[in-house]
């Protein structure tokens, strides 16, 4: 089988609401991917959520976004200042995907594809939107950006982000607060 384009999925579920924002990216599934999806949800969902101050992110572990990929956090702690946000990083175990609510969405959409020709990307799309997941549809935008792969900060700009960060002294790389820069006028 040779496809004619390639759709990288990435997802974020509300566990409160069970809202859900699928993104797709015609690129690399990269750290900046999954930034750029998670700005573009807070755009999307901002009006409703402007109440927030602290954001706690279940984060998958996956080598995109782990609490060693210096880009990654880099682009958290600028998600931070951005929104003002208090932006807390708690990662799954290892091998513990099935704690992971959204696992089970993903389950459920290619469930839910089953059957479909998906040959082209408006069909994708289409598809993703009309799934249902306890009962509310998700928003599914398309990133279509090229994501260079192995962007990794100098080591200046390491030691710079990691002052930024607030590492829980029990699991260092497992929970990760940033807090967003202060500006005074």
């Amino acid at each position: 089988m040779r496809p004619k384009e390639k759709l990288v999925p990435g997802g974020i579920l509300e566990p409160v609401s069970g809202k859900s924002f699928l993104f797709f990216g015609s690129s690399y599934k990269t750290s900046d991917f999954l930034a750029d999806g998670l700005l573009l949800w807070w755009e999307q969902r901002q009006p409703e959520l402007s109440h927030i101050r602290h954001l706690v992110i279940n984060m998958d572990n996956g080598p995109e976004g782990n609490g060693h990929r210096s880009q990654f956090l880099y682009r958290m702690a600028e998600f931070a200042d951005i929104t003002g946000m208090v932006v807390q990083l708690v990662y799954y175990p290892p091998y513990h995907s099935k704690y992971n609510s959204i696992e089970r969405f993903w389950a459920g959409l290619e469930k839910s594809w089953n059957g479909y020709l998906l040959d082209n990307v408006t069909t994708v799309l289409n598809r993703a939107s009309s799934f249902a997941w306890k009962g509310t549809q998700p928003i599914v935008k398309l990133l279509d950006t090229v994501y260079e792969k192995g962007i990794k900060l100098c080591h200046k700009e390491k030691n710079a982000l990691e002052s930024r960060l607030s590492r829980s002294t029990e699991l260092p790389w497992w929970d990760i607060t940033i807090y967003p820069k202060m500006v005074f006028l």
